[in-house]
């Protein structure tokens, strides 16, 4: 649970789009980033990085990687505030399952690790304490 909460992976949408029956936001994470709603539907808190209004409207969306596979889903029908391209938004609870399960499927890159100490980042190495 420490671990699993000090980790949240940050992604981008990359296209916000509006099909027949649903709302998709396409980020530029996906499957091999973080595994867990891919492989047993984990459900992992999704927040704008920019901290919505209040009365901001509100989207129904299923939120997905760029993989191209049925299983590259983060989220299925997500009440989240409006979002659009160019976008970041934050999965929580990441720390415990986003590195350490990630791969290099498809031919992607793994996702850079920043670590953040109060407000030095970023923070390698065994000063860490």
């Amino acid at each position: 649970m420490i671990a699993a909460n000090a980790g949240v992976l940050v992604a981008r949408v990359i296209y916000a789009k509006k099909g027949e029956r649903k709302r998709f936001l396409i980020l530029d994470a996906g499957m091999n980033d973080l595994v867990r709603p891919a492989l047993y539907d984990a459900h992992h808190d999704i927040v704008p990085v920019e901290e919505a209004k209040p009365d901001a409207p509100r989207e129904r969306y299923d939120v997905v990687g760029p993989i191209c596979e049925t299983s590259d889903i983060f989220a299925a029908d997500r009440d989240l505030p409006r979002l659009k391209d160019g976008d970041l938004v934050a999965i929580l609870s990441a720390g415990a399952y986003g590195a350490v399960m990630s791969s290099a499927y498809n031919v992607r890159p793994l996702a850079p690790e920043i670590l953040v100490k109060g407000a030095e980042w970023p923070w390698y190495g065994p000063e860490w304490t």
